[in-house]
């Protein structure tokens, strides 16, 4: 065997050793997730699900929290859980600044919608956005 081909085996049973859900490589998408997502998620956030108005147009923090560090409040950041935090929201007794992020963020966005924002937020803080 070659030093190559060792190598190449090496990589290959490290990728299959990870555990699920572990941080992904860069330019790695979450499983389901499309840059078409993210781009629609992206017009979602400064537009209908209203994420600008507290999160800034660039995600960066205003009344809410920096959504672009890799810092997260109330889960680890994986894909599914911002889906779950954007749908269920946050309540005021849990929120950091006191001040809560409604289910939604008090817009009306679909499921699909959620999905698209979360793609969205979850590329702005992971690297191969």
């Amino acid at each position: 065997m070659t030093k190559l081909s060792r190598i190449a085996l090496l990589g290959t049973a490290a990728l299959l050793a990870a555990p699920a859900g572990a941080a992904q490589g860069a330019g790695a998408l979450p499983e389901g997730v499309t840059p078409a997502m993210i781009e629609a998620g992206g017009k979602l956030f400064t537009g209908p699900a209203l994420c600008a108005a507290c999160h800034g147009p660039q995600g960066k923090g205003a009344v809410g929290p920096n959504l672009t560090d890799t810092l997260w409040l109330h889960s680890s950041g994986t894909y599914e859980e911002i889906v779950r935090q954007i749908t269920d929201g946050v309540p005021q007794s849990k929120a950091k600044g006191g001040i809560m992020m409604p289910p939604r963020g008090g817009s009306t966005i679909s499921d699909e919608q959620v999905r698209a924002v979360a793609a969205y937020v979850w590329s702005l803080s992971h690297t191969g956005k």
